[in-house]
Protein backbone atom coordinates (compact mmCIF):
# COMPACT_ATOMS: atom_id res chain seq x y z
CA UNK A 1 0.00 0.00 0.00
CA UNK A 2 1.24 3.62 -1.05
CA UNK A 3 1.45 5.92 2.02
CA UNK A 4 1.58 9.99 2.27
CA UNK A 5 4.44 11.56 3.19
CA UNK A 6 3.34 13.75 5.74
CA UNK A 7 5.92 16.82 5.28
CA UNK A 8 6.48 18.39 1.74
CA UNK A 9 3.46 16.39 -0.26
CA UNK A 10 4.10 15.90 -3.60
CA UNK A 11 1.41 13.45 -4.97
CA UNK A 12 -2.28 13.67 -5.65
CA UNK A 13 -4.99 11.10 -5.01
CA UNK A 14 -6.63 10.64 -8.05
CA UNK A 15 -10.28 8.66 -6.69
CA UNK A 16 -11.20 5.75 -8.48
CA UNK A 17 -14.84 7.12 -9.07
CA UNK A 18 -13.40 8.85 -12.63
CA UNK A 19 -13.11 5.93 -14.42
CA UNK A 20 -16.72 5.27 -13.44
CA UNK A 21 -17.49 9.25 -14.62
CA UNK A 22 -15.59 8.36 -17.82
CA UNK A 23 -17.74 5.64 -18.46
CA UNK A 24 -20.75 7.32 -17.55
CA UNK A 25 -19.56 10.41 -19.85
CA UNK A 26 -18.88 7.88 -22.81
CA UNK A 27 -15.00 8.66 -23.41
CA UNK A 28 -12.80 5.53 -22.76
CA UNK A 29 -10.61 5.07 -20.27
CA UNK A 30 -8.29 3.02 -21.54
CA UNK A 31 -7.75 5.50 -25.00
CA UNK A 32 -7.11 8.20 -22.44
CA UNK A 33 -4.53 6.37 -20.53
CA UNK A 34 -2.57 5.84 -23.80
CA UNK A 35 -2.60 9.49 -24.33
CA UNK A 36 -1.44 10.08 -21.17
CA UNK A 37 1.21 7.77 -21.53
CA UNK A 38 -0.10 5.75 -18.07
CA UNK A 39 -0.55 1.96 -17.43
CA UNK A 40 -3.59 0.82 -18.73
CA UNK A 41 -4.11 -1.22 -15.28
CA UNK A 42 -3.83 2.61 -13.79
CA UNK A 43 -7.48 2.67 -12.39
CA UNK A 44 -7.57 -0.88 -11.35
CA UNK A 45 -4.93 0.45 -8.06
CA UNK A 46 -6.80 0.25 -4.62
CA UNK A 47 -4.94 3.79 -3.83
CA UNK A 48 -3.62 5.54 -7.17
CA UNK A 49 -1.33 8.31 -6.47
CA UNK A 50 0.10 10.90 -9.11
CA UNK A 51 2.38 13.90 -9.78
CA UNK A 52 1.50 17.17 -11.06
CA UNK A 53 3.11 16.34 -14.06
CA UNK A 54 0.93 12.70 -14.38
CA UNK A 55 -2.55 14.36 -13.22
CA UNK A 56 -2.07 17.03 -15.78
CA UNK A 57 -1.62 14.87 -18.40
CA UNK A 58 -4.11 12.42 -17.53
CA UNK A 59 -6.49 15.44 -17.96
CA UNK A 60 -5.28 16.95 -21.02
CA UNK A 61 -5.53 13.54 -22.49
CA UNK A 62 -9.36 13.32 -21.44
CA UNK A 63 -9.96 16.57 -23.06
CA UNK A 64 -8.34 15.62 -26.32
CA UNK A 65 -9.87 11.95 -26.21
CA UNK A 66 -13.45 13.31 -25.64
CA UNK A 67 -13.31 16.04 -27.90
CA UNK A 68 -16.13 17.60 -25.77
CA UNK A 69 -15.54 21.17 -24.62
CA UNK A 70 -17.06 20.92 -21.54
CA UNK A 71 -16.12 17.25 -20.48
CA UNK A 72 -14.97 18.96 -17.61
CA UNK A 73 -17.71 20.12 -16.76
CA UNK A 74 -19.88 16.97 -17.17
CA UNK A 75 -17.30 14.90 -14.99
CA UNK A 76 -17.48 17.15 -12.36
CA UNK A 77 -21.33 17.20 -12.47
CA UNK A 78 -22.15 13.53 -12.59
CA UNK A 79 -21.76 13.51 -8.97
CA UNK A 80 -24.07 10.75 -7.16
CA UNK A 81 -23.97 11.13 -3.77
CA UNK A 82 -22.77 7.89 -3.25
CA UNK A 83 -19.67 8.56 -5.00
CA UNK A 84 -18.96 11.42 -3.41
CA UNK A 85 -15.16 11.13 -1.55
CA UNK A 86 -14.11 11.85 2.07
CA UNK A 87 -13.49 15.48 1.50
CA UNK A 88 -16.74 15.85 -0.71
CA UNK A 89 -18.70 13.90 2.22
CA UNK A 90 -16.51 15.93 4.67
CA UNK A 91 -17.61 19.44 2.69
CA UNK A 92 -21.29 18.30 2.79
CA UNK A 93 -21.45 18.38 6.36
CA UNK A 94 -19.95 21.95 6.56
CA UNK A 95 -22.42 24.46 7.55
CA UNK A 96 -21.88 26.26 4.10
CA UNK A 97 -20.51 26.45 0.73
CA UNK A 98 -17.44 29.42 2.09
CA UNK A 99 -17.46 26.84 5.05
CA UNK A 100 -17.01 23.56 2.75
CA UNK A 101 -14.04 25.56 0.92
CA UNK A 102 -12.06 25.27 4.18
CA UNK A 103 -12.82 22.35 4.29
CA UNK A 104 -11.21 21.69 1.49
CA UNK A 105 -8.38 23.96 1.35
CA UNK A 106 -7.08 22.23 4.19
CA UNK A 107 -7.68 18.61 3.17
CA UNK A 108 -5.67 19.91 0.21
CA UNK A 109 -3.09 21.03 2.48
CA UNK A 110 -2.59 18.07 3.82
CA UNK A 111 -3.00 15.52 1.11
CA UNK A 112 -1.77 17.46 -1.76
CA UNK A 113 0.31 19.97 -3.97
CA UNK A 114 -2.56 22.01 -4.37
CA UNK A 115 -4.46 25.35 -2.87
CA UNK A 116 -7.54 26.45 -2.90
CA UNK A 117 -7.50 30.51 -2.53
CA UNK A 118 -10.96 32.65 -1.24
CA UNK A 119 -10.91 36.13 -1.73
CA UNK A 120 -13.79 38.69 -0.50
CA UNK A 121 -14.70 42.24 -1.54
CA UNK A 122 -16.98 44.64 -3.51
CA UNK A 123 -19.71 41.85 -2.64
CA UNK A 124 -18.05 39.02 -4.40
CA UNK A 125 -16.64 35.71 -3.14
CA UNK A 126 -14.53 33.82 -5.18
CA UNK A 127 -12.22 30.50 -5.18
CA UNK A 128 -9.39 29.22 -6.75
CA UNK A 129 -7.62 26.16 -7.54
CA UNK A 130 -4.13 26.61 -7.75
CA UNK A 131 -1.29 23.49 -8.08
CA UNK A 132 1.67 24.58 -6.58
CA UNK A 133 4.23 22.68 -7.92
CA UNK A 134 2.99 23.25 -11.53
CA UNK A 135 5.63 23.43 -14.48
CA UNK A 136 2.99 23.74 -17.01
CA UNK A 137 -0.60 25.76 -17.60
CA UNK A 138 -3.14 24.12 -15.98
CA UNK A 139 -5.11 21.50 -18.06
CA UNK A 140 -8.74 23.53 -19.04
CA UNK A 141 -10.61 20.24 -18.65
CA UNK A 142 -9.24 19.93 -15.06
CA UNK A 143 -10.23 23.26 -13.85
CA UNK A 144 -13.77 23.35 -15.14
CA UNK A 145 -14.41 19.61 -13.62
CA UNK A 146 -12.71 21.58 -9.91
CA UNK A 147 -15.43 24.56 -10.49
CA UNK A 148 -18.03 21.95 -12.05
CA UNK A 149 -17.57 19.69 -8.72
CA UNK A 150 -17.43 22.94 -6.15
CA UNK A 151 -20.80 23.96 -7.46
CA UNK A 152 -22.16 20.24 -7.16
CA UNK A 153 -21.44 20.47 -3.57
CA UNK A 154 -23.02 23.89 -3.57
CA UNK A 155 -26.40 22.28 -5.04
CA UNK A 156 -26.26 19.34 -3.04
CA UNK A 157 -25.65 21.10 0.11
CA UNK A 158 -28.34 23.44 0.00
CA UNK A 159 -30.37 21.82 -1.83
CA UNK A 160 -31.20 24.54 -4.23
CA UNK A 161 -29.85 25.80 -7.74
CA UNK A 162 -26.83 28.26 -6.59
CA UNK A 163 -25.35 30.16 -9.33
CA UNK A 164 -22.27 31.96 -9.24
CA UNK A 165 -21.93 36.16 -10.30
CA UNK A 166 -19.41 35.21 -13.11
CA UNK A 167 -17.00 32.49 -14.02
CA UNK A 168 -13.49 33.83 -14.80
CA UNK A 169 -11.13 31.69 -17.20
CA UNK A 170 -7.73 32.77 -18.91
CA UNK A 171 -8.04 30.65 -21.63
CA UNK A 172 -10.78 30.50 -24.11
CA UNK A 173 -13.45 28.03 -24.02
CA UNK A 174 -14.78 26.29 -27.82
CA UNK A 175 -18.65 26.31 -26.10
CA UNK A 176 -19.15 29.53 -24.35
CA UNK A 177 -23.40 29.10 -24.46
CA UNK A 178 -23.19 25.20 -22.88
CA UNK A 179 -20.77 26.58 -20.22
CA UNK A 180 -23.32 29.63 -19.01
CA UNK A 181 -25.96 27.48 -19.18
CA UNK A 182 -24.91 24.91 -16.85
CA UNK A 183 -23.20 27.83 -14.15
CA UNK A 184 -26.25 30.09 -14.71
CA UNK A 185 -24.39 32.89 -15.25
CA UNK A 186 -21.64 34.82 -17.57
CA UNK A 187 -18.08 33.10 -18.60
CA UNK A 188 -15.51 35.74 -19.02
CA UNK A 189 -12.87 34.41 -21.20
CA UNK A 190 -8.99 36.09 -21.22
CA UNK A 191 -9.20 37.20 -17.64
CA UNK A 192 -6.44 37.31 -15.38
CA UNK A 193 -7.07 34.36 -13.40
CA UNK A 194 -9.33 31.22 -12.94
CA UNK A 195 -11.89 31.87 -10.90
CA UNK A 196 -15.61 31.30 -9.61
CA UNK A 197 -17.11 33.97 -7.93
CA UNK A 198 -19.98 34.00 -5.72
CA UNK A 199 -22.56 36.39 -4.27
CA UNK A 200 -21.72 36.70 -0.35
CA UNK A 201 -24.93 35.11 0.72
CA UNK A 202 -24.95 32.56 -1.87
CA UNK A 203 -21.42 31.34 -0.01
CA UNK A 204 -23.04 31.81 3.58
CA UNK A 205 -26.17 29.84 2.63
CA UNK A 206 -26.86 27.08 4.54
CA UNK A 207 -26.29 23.12 3.93
CA UNK A 208 -29.31 20.97 4.92
CA UNK A 209 -26.93 17.93 4.57
CA UNK A 210 -26.73 16.21 7.97
CA UNK A 211 -23.49 15.20 10.06
CA UNK A 212 -24.62 11.77 11.03
CA UNK A 213 -25.99 10.70 7.20
CA UNK A 214 -22.23 11.71 6.37
CA UNK A 215 -20.64 9.57 9.19
CA UNK A 216 -23.04 6.67 8.34
CA UNK A 217 -21.24 6.90 4.45
CA UNK A 218 -17.82 7.36 6.08
CA UNK A 219 -18.05 4.21 8.22
CA UNK A 220 -21.54 2.54 8.57
CA UNK A 221 -20.12 -0.40 10.41
CA UNK A 222 -18.85 1.88 13.33
CA UNK A 223 -22.38 3.67 13.46
CA UNK A 224 -23.91 0.54 13.29
CA UNK A 225 -21.97 -1.03 16.16
CA UNK A 226 -22.51 2.47 18.60
CA UNK A 227 -26.66 2.21 17.90
CA UNK A 228 -26.80 -1.68 18.65
CA UNK A 229 -24.78 -0.90 22.38
CA UNK A 230 -27.24 2.31 22.53
CA UNK A 231 -30.43 -0.54 21.65
CA UNK A 232 -29.24 -2.51 24.35
CA UNK A 233 -28.47 -0.56 26.97
CA UNK A 234 -25.15 -0.15 27.03
CA UNK A 235 -24.55 3.55 27.13
CA UNK A 236 -23.76 5.85 28.72
CA UNK A 237 -23.17 9.81 29.25
CA UNK A 238 -19.90 9.02 28.50
CA UNK A 239 -20.68 6.88 25.37
CA UNK A 240 -23.52 9.52 24.08
CA UNK A 241 -21.06 12.58 24.17
CA UNK A 242 -18.17 10.34 22.58
CA UNK A 243 -20.90 9.15 19.55
CA UNK A 244 -21.85 12.94 19.35
CA UNK A 245 -18.09 13.91 19.47
CA UNK A 246 -17.56 11.30 16.50
CA UNK A 247 -20.66 12.17 14.53
CA UNK A 248 -19.19 15.89 13.84
CA UNK A 249 -15.47 14.72 13.12
CA UNK A 250 -15.67 15.06 9.38
CA UNK A 251 -12.90 17.57 8.81
CA UNK A 252 -13.13 19.57 11.92
CA UNK A 253 -12.62 19.56 15.54
CA UNK A 254 -16.04 19.77 17.23
CA UNK A 255 -16.23 22.63 20.28
CA UNK A 256 -17.78 21.46 23.79
CA UNK A 257 -20.41 24.32 23.24
CA UNK A 258 -21.62 22.74 19.67
CA UNK A 259 -21.48 19.48 21.18
CA UNK A 260 -23.44 20.59 24.22
CA UNK A 261 -26.29 22.15 21.57
CA UNK A 262 -26.69 18.75 19.96
CA UNK A 263 -27.13 17.14 23.67
CA UNK A 264 -29.63 19.91 25.14
CA UNK A 265 -27.69 21.14 27.87
CA UNK A 266 -25.35 24.07 28.71
CA UNK A 267 -21.46 23.56 27.80
CA UNK A 268 -20.74 23.47 31.83
CA UNK A 269 -23.38 21.18 32.58
CA UNK A 270 -21.63 18.38 30.42
CA UNK A 271 -18.42 19.02 31.79
CA UNK A 272 -20.00 18.73 35.01
CA UNK A 273 -21.69 15.73 33.73
CA UNK A 274 -18.24 14.42 32.32
CA UNK A 275 -16.42 14.44 35.56
CA UNK A 276 -18.98 13.27 37.62
CA UNK A 277 -18.04 9.91 35.58
CA UNK A 278 -14.29 10.40 36.24
CA UNK A 279 -13.57 12.59 32.76
CA UNK A 280 -13.66 15.49 30.69
CA UNK A 281 -13.95 16.33 27.12
CA UNK A 282 -10.43 16.87 26.39
CA UNK A 283 -10.57 12.83 26.81
CA UNK A 284 -13.48 11.71 25.34
CA UNK A 285 -12.53 13.82 22.20
CA UNK A 286 -8.78 11.93 22.69
CA UNK A 287 -10.73 8.27 22.57
CA UNK A 288 -13.30 9.35 19.85
CA UNK A 289 -10.50 10.11 17.32
CA UNK A 290 -9.36 6.47 18.15
CA UNK A 291 -11.62 4.70 18.10
CA UNK A 292 -12.59 6.25 14.44
CA UNK A 293 -8.61 6.12 13.51
CA UNK A 294 -8.77 2.32 14.13
CA UNK A 295 -11.98 1.85 11.77
CA UNK A 296 -10.27 3.97 9.08
CA UNK A 297 -7.37 2.31 9.20
CA UNK A 298 -9.41 -0.94 8.71
CA UNK A 299 -10.05 0.58 4.99
CA UNK A 300 -7.68 0.20 2.69
CA UNK A 301 -9.23 3.44 0.81
CA UNK A 302 -7.75 6.49 3.18
CA UNK A 303 -4.65 7.15 3.60
CA UNK A 304 -2.87 8.41 6.44
CA UNK A 305 -2.99 12.24 5.70
CA UNK A 306 -7.21 12.15 4.68
CA UNK A 307 -7.56 10.29 7.87
CA UNK A 308 -5.82 13.12 9.97
CA UNK A 309 -8.00 15.22 7.80
CA UNK A 310 -12.00 13.57 8.80
CA UNK A 311 -10.29 13.50 12.83
CA UNK A 312 -9.95 17.24 12.79
CA UNK A 313 -6.07 17.81 13.16
CA UNK A 314 -4.06 20.39 11.99
CA UNK A 315 -1.64 18.70 10.07
CA UNK A 316 -0.69 15.18 10.17
CA UNK A 317 2.54 15.56 12.05
CA UNK A 318 -0.14 16.82 15.18
CA UNK A 319 -2.22 13.84 14.61
CA UNK A 320 1.14 11.11 14.54
CA UNK A 321 1.73 12.28 17.50
CA UNK A 322 -1.70 11.52 19.34
CA UNK A 323 -1.54 8.33 17.58
CA UNK A 324 1.57 7.09 18.65
CA UNK A 325 0.35 8.19 22.56
CA UNK A 326 -2.40 5.96 21.97
CA UNK A 327 -0.58 2.85 20.56
CA UNK A 328 3.14 3.08 21.44
CA UNK A 329 4.12 3.07 17.49
CA UNK A 330 3.82 5.01 14.23
CA UNK A 331 0.45 4.93 12.06
CA UNK A 332 1.97 3.44 9.46
CA UNK A 333 4.04 0.93 12.07
CA UNK A 334 0.53 -0.13 12.96
CA UNK A 335 -0.95 0.06 9.63
CA UNK A 336 1.22 -2.38 8.42
CA UNK A 337 0.78 -4.78 11.43
CA UNK A 338 -2.69 -5.09 11.01
CA UNK A 339 -1.84 -5.69 7.43
CA UNK A 340 -0.02 -8.78 8.34
CA UNK A 341 -2.73 -9.77 10.37
CA UNK A 342 -5.24 -9.58 7.75
CA UNK A 343 -3.14 -12.04 5.53
CA UNK A 344 -2.76 -14.77 8.93
CA UNK A 345 -6.30 -14.80 8.74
Amino acid sequence: MAHGDYGGIKHFRVSGTLRARLDDAGVQAAAVLRKANLPQDFFDQTRILVSTEELFALWNAIGEVSKDPCIGVKLGTRVKIGRFTAIGLAALSAQSLRDAARYIARYKKLTAPEEVLQEEGLGEWSVQFRWTLAATTEPPALIDFCFAWLLAVARCGTERHISPLRVELVKPRADLKAFEKHFGCSVVCGAARNALVFRPEDADASFVTRNDEILEMLAPQFEAETKRRYANGQGDFVELVLSAIQRKLTGRRPSIEEIARDLHVSSRTLQRKLQDHGSSYHRVLDEARRQLTRHYFSNPVLDLNETAYLLGYADANSFARAFRNWEGMSPRQWQEKWEEAQLLR
